[in-house]
């Protein structure tokens, strides 16, 4: 339908206008009967659908759907083709129940282990949440749905989540919470953004232009709407002023009104809200006529089900195999612990599915004829020890040949709306767990978390499998995996710490209430961890197969990059082992020019090979002048100093067996601001003032050299070039009869050499 979008407006009065900025119900746009304005219907997700049930009144009231791995098992299969997939489906089940945008994905970084909603969030690095964001955006809206990526910005835990303020510096925004945004909006142009609850660096999000305007529409290009999240607006002309166009639920005309009084004061542009109209019927328009497309989808559960299964046995990771997997046919095998027959799958909050069938591992095992005998040994969904039971766990296990014991954290223990206490299972679980593994050395733990947790026993068990929240057919993706019919293929997406002691948050999260510091800058997950040099129970990145991988012949198109081009990077993956299997291949860049406040390395590309044994492919990636770039405040954009820098390849961000090397080079110079207080180091290293330094450094400072030679004991020439890195110009005054004008004068010949070269 070909709708005139500014005739449109123009026929609106200001109280139509007003009205369409906000929702009709907790689920639905405005519509406008006299204008045949229709409404269109949004609802949570983003691992599947929670529609209002249609009968109901209560918003949470949801109609039964599949529940789809969730975002922190995805993530772990580093496959954007799998993400895409998963958008394709929900983009169906949407369709069929005329839902017009999906809320998600959700792409905000895992700071800490303790966020309460982690499990709907992807990774702790930007590069590989954002890829996956993308896929998923671009599945679910070729099929005319809309996402919503969320939660811009900087949402990084539950606690005061709606007013705390997240302040860090701008090299930390940009490097770290803002990328994964960037990549989606540059690659997928998601229908919609929404607006998290907190402020930054001094401004609530729904209200801050530079993000919602200046960054978003300005820097990276978004087309769409800004919607807030539910609740999330405090001052409705100052968030539209920002850039919001859409807010959530509605406010029963509250705000509606103050939007009317503002424009009729003078204090907000009529043209302000006729550009929000205009963006949300551009965005009304677009998914009522997807909508109204004759072949209109069936949602079929059975189908999606299975699609939801095959699709967990691609996110589950092996972290610890001794030989004890696959399980063999007719061994004896005793499933401990409640979760083997009521297995977390899913998170608690807006993101809950009402599933339409769950499989167990104890359904999957009986459906298959598996030797398996069961022994509860603790509840699903408490930490609760009952003597008995515990030793009757105790006694299967050591009579059994194999003991695969079922953890997990209850679904009070991890939740929207609050962060975790601590990063332990129930003690009851990690008590059973080693008392097994001590009269059982074929001990094998199956995790089901939406976050890592330590694992105290993790040295004394033979095998761990982490399903992270696998959706509704995670008992039977686990039973596959267990004995062998999957091959395990997936990736931690975030490290797992010894200790929660040991992450980079620690001392900084939550903060007080009213501020949460990112002290620890852009050294968040493994970033932290390389540069610290410190041990982790498992890497990022790393997961196990049943068959074995080697790399070989790494090769780079070219040995330089200059601005505006790109290099090839390629090399072999060979399976050597007996099983076909998937190897993630990932590269990492790291600086090695000396930059300061440069992590170790950072990811910059990742890609999934299907082998059949003894098979071999090759793997590309691209790489720009961006993914060597940092961001430099003073500059206020992506800098990537020129010179020498490494790329790793491999298995994990601890296992990268070939390693090649690249040159930058850049006529792009930092800004420099030659004064009193610029130190003489910082003047040798930079090309367009060295000459001058070195000339500055023999005139002013050979004096040194002349001194007695108890003088010269005391005070090596090496020491005093050390000495003299950290002067600043002002030294020279007195030094060979300078003064306060033969300072400015040197001053001013040095700031010169950096005009001209620049």
């Amino acid at each position: 339908m070909q709708i005139n979008i500014p005739a449109l407006v123009a026929q609106l009065t200001l109280e139509e206008k007003a009205g369409l900025c906000s929702g009709a119900d907790s689920w639905h746009t405005k519509a406008v009967a006299r204008l045949a304005i229709p409404d269109i219907m949004v609802s949570d997700g983003p691992h599947g659908l929670r529609k209002q049930a249609p009968a109901s009144a209560d918003p949470d009231d949801s109609i039964q759907a599949v529940c789809f791995p969730a975002a922190c098992a995805t993530a772990a299969s580093f496959d954007t083709t799998l993400c895409h997939r998963e958008g394709e489906l929900l983009g169906d089940e949407c369709r069929a129940e005329g839902v017009s945008v999906l809320l998600g994905p959700a792409v905000n970084l895992k700071r800490s282990p303790l966020c309460g909603r982690n499990f709907e969030y992807y990774s702790e690095d930007p590069f590989l949440a954002g890829s996956l964001a993308a896929a998923f955006i671009s599945g679910v809206q070729s099929r005319g749905v809309g996402t919503s990526i969320k939660h811009f910005a900087a949402n990084n835990q539950e606690y005061r989540r709606m007013t705390v303020m997240s302040e860090m510096a701008p090299r930390t925004l940009r490097e770290l919470y803002l990328p994964a945004f960037e990549r989606a909006v540059k690659e997928a142009q998601p229908m919609t953004v929404m607006c998290s609850y907190n402020g930054v660096n001094g401004t609530l999000a729904s209200e801050n232009k530079t993000l919602l305007t200046d960054i978003l529409r300005g820097e990276w290009g978004f087309d769409g709407v800004v919607m807030s999240d539910w609740g999330a607006v405090n001052d409705r002309v100052k968030a539209l002023q920002a850039g919001l166009e859409l807010e959530m639920p509605s406010s029963q005309g509250v705000n509606d009104q103050k939007i009317i009084e503002a424009v009729r004061a003078g204090t907000l542009s009529e043209a302000v809200l006729d550009q929000a109209v205009t963006r949300l019927l551009n965005l009304i328009y677009r998914c009522h006529d997807a909508a109204q497309q004759p072949e209109t989808p069936v949602f079929d559960r059975p189908t999606h089900h299975q699609a939801a299964t095959e699709m967990e046995t691609e996110c589950a990771v092996l972290l610890k195999n001794k030989g004890v997997l696959p399980l063999k046919a007719g061994q004896k095998v005793v499933y401990i612990g409640g979760f083997a027959e009521t297995p977390r799958y899913q998170g608690g909050g807006s993101s809950h599915i009402r599933a339409s069938r769950v499989v167990s591992a104890l359904d999957a095992a009986e459906e298959k004829g598996r030797m398996v005998q069961f022994v509860r040994g603790y509840p699903a969904n408490r930490d609760e020890r009952e003597e008995a039971e515990f030793m009757r766990a105790v006694d299967a296990a050591e009579r059994a040949e194999v003991a695969v014991i079922f953890a997990g954290l209850p679904d009070s223990f991890e939740c929207e709306g609050y962060d975790r206490k601590h990063m332990r299972l129930p003690e009851c679980q990690n008590n059973l767990i080693a008392r097994v593994a001590a009269v059982q050395p074929n001990t094998v733990v199956v995790l089901h978390t939406g976050s890592p947790v330590e694992c105290p026993w993790a040295e004394d068990v033979a095998g761990v499998l982490c399903l992270y929240l696998g959706g509704e057919g995670v008992g039977a993706a686990a039973d596959a995996l267990l004995y062998g019919d999957a091959n395990p293929c997936g990736r931690l997406p975030e490290s797992w710490p010894l200790r929660l002691e040991d992450s980079p948050s620690y001392l900084n999260f939550p903060g007080d209430g009213k501020h949460a510091r990112y002290a620890e800058g852009v050294y968040v997950g493994y970033r932290w961890y390389d540069a610290r040099q410190m041990c982790v129970r498992w890497p990022f990145g790393h997961g196990l197969s049943y068959t074995g991988f080697v790399y070989h012949a790494p090769r780079i198109s070219a040995p330089v990059l200059a601005d505006g081009q790109t290099v090839t990077v390629s090399l072999e993956v060979k399976n050597t082992g007996a099983l076909p299997g998937k190897e993630v291949v990932q590269l990492y860049v790291a600086d090695a020019t000396g930059t300061p406040g440069r992590p170790p390395k950072e990811l910059k590309g990742f890609a999934k090979l299907a082998l059949n044994p003894g098979e071999e492919k090759t793997v590309s990636f691209t790489l720009s002048p961006r993914d060597f770039s940092y961001y430099d405040e003073a500059l206020g954009d992506w800098y990537a100093t020129p010179g020498r820098y490494k790329i790793l390849l491999g298995h994990s961000s601890r296992n990268l067996p070939a390693a090649l090397e690249v040159t930058v080079q850049t006529a792009r110079r930092l800004p420099m601001q030659v004064g009193a207080n610029t130190v003489m180091g910082d003047l040798l290293r930079d090309d367009r003032t060295a000459a001058l330094a070195r000339e500055i450094a023999q005139t002013y400072f050979a004096g040194k050299e002349r001194r007695s030679d108890a003088a010269q004991e005391a005070i090596t020439p090496e020491m005093n070039l050390q000495m003299l890195e950290n002067a600043p110009l002002r030294r020279l005054r007195g030094l060979q009869g300078t003064d306060e004008a033969g300072l400015q004068a040197v001053i001013a010949k040095l700031q010169a050499a950096v005009d001209a070269a620049n």
